[in-house]
């Protein structure tokens, strides 16, 4: 049995959901970011499939520009929480209101 790429298809779909569903359900920053990070794992599982499948490597070039875009984001919004904890004490969504007037 062989696995084809309408599987790889399938859960990168559900990996995307359920990153989809954790922005849109959580309050917490940190779950919010890695749903975010989830989501991105989910099109780079959908962009080597592809590659793959039609034989082509540049769908795993494009997956090291996104890995790299996402090892930024990581870094900078992990420092941006732990700053905006260290003001507020809370990483909850609904409490931070530093932008506002």
């Amino acid at each position: 049995m062989t696995i084809t790429v309408e599987y790889y298809l399938i859960l990168s779909a559900f990996m995307f959901f359920v990153g989809v569903a954790g922005v849109l359900t959580r309050r917490n920053a940190i779950i919010v970011f890695m749903s975010i990070e989830l989501m991105l794992n989910s099109a780079n599982l959908t962009l080597v499939a592809f590659s793959s499948y039609l034989g082509n490597s540049i769908g795993q070039l494009f997956v090291f520009f996104v890995m790299t875009v996402a090892a930024a984001e990581a870094a900078v919004g992990l420092a941006i929480i732990i700053a905006i904890f260290r003001n507020k004490l809370t990483v909850n969504i609904d409490e931070i209101n530093i932008l506002k007037w």
